[in-house]
């Protein structure tokens, strides 16, 4: 009972606690900015035709979206939140950076970004026949008395814990790419921010970061608890 509440513990901490921070961080930084005369909308535009990725496109997310603001490598297409898209805040304007710089990782054929979306296309497959095997086992074991079912089951379970995990550690070069080697260059080397506004960004970056490692933990963690409790 006292390992089950220690690891109750632990992966409330990993999976809620940075989460929050990030959230506290993002918060701290999103306040209009004196010095930054455009917002995230016409920030992006600036960065796509400077860097001339005409196939990319820009939207908002609508004001009650569940969405976070994210890069779709299928339509090539940047979405920003709606009070990212319309503020000028520096945790709006860091973000639209991030979001750019996987735009140039596609552009450039960066091939962690490109393994991860193929990824995330055949995972949806696997897991749909996961699912679709776990419905169907309860049906089938009393119409059919072989060990293939408590294999069936047990790979079924397998793809839809181990999926998460494979997509998370494939995200984790790909999201510190965009924000490291692209979004933080493209900040300093193009004078958008000065030195102050420039460690605020790293921290909202670092903050972000936060977020899929601990998303990473969380996914292992499960993955480690559902296999030993099938050992049982």
């Amino acid at each position: 009972m006292g390992l089950i509440i220690i690891a109750v513990i632990v992966l409330a901490t990993i999976s809620f606690v940075p989460q929050l921070w990030t959230r506290a961080v993002l918060k701290k930084y999103s306040q209009p900015h004196s010095d930054l005369p455009g917002d995230a909308k016409t920030f992006t535009e600036h960065l796509i035709n400077k860097h001339q990725l005409t196939e990319v496109t820009l939207h908002c997310l609508p004001e009650n979206s569940t969405q976070g603001d994210h890069y779709d490598p299928l339509s090539r297409s940047i979405h920003l939140s709606f009070q990212n898209y319309h503020s000028n805040s520096l945790t709006a304007i860091v973000t639209a950076a991030h979001e750019f710089g996987h735009a140039l990782q596609h552009a450039e054929r960066y091939e962690p970004l490109l393994q991860r979306t193929d990824m995330v296309m055949r995972a949806q497959w696997l897991q749909k026949f996961s699912g679709a095997a776990l419905i169907a086992t309860p049906i089938l074991i009393p119409l059919l008395h072989t060990p293939m079912i408590g294999l069936i089951t047990f790979a079924a379970g397998f793809i839809a814990m181990g999926i998460p995990v494979l997509i998370h550690l494939s995200t984790l070069p790909v999201e510190f790419d965009a924000s490291y080697k692209r979004a933080l260059p493209i900040l300093k080397e193009g004078g958008y921010l000065n030195n102050r506004d420039l460690r605020a960004a790293r921290h909202i970056l670092t903050a972000c970061a936060f977020t899929y490692v601990s998303a990473s933990l969380a996914s292992l963690f499960n993955l480690w608890r559902w296999f030993s409790g099938w050992r049982r």
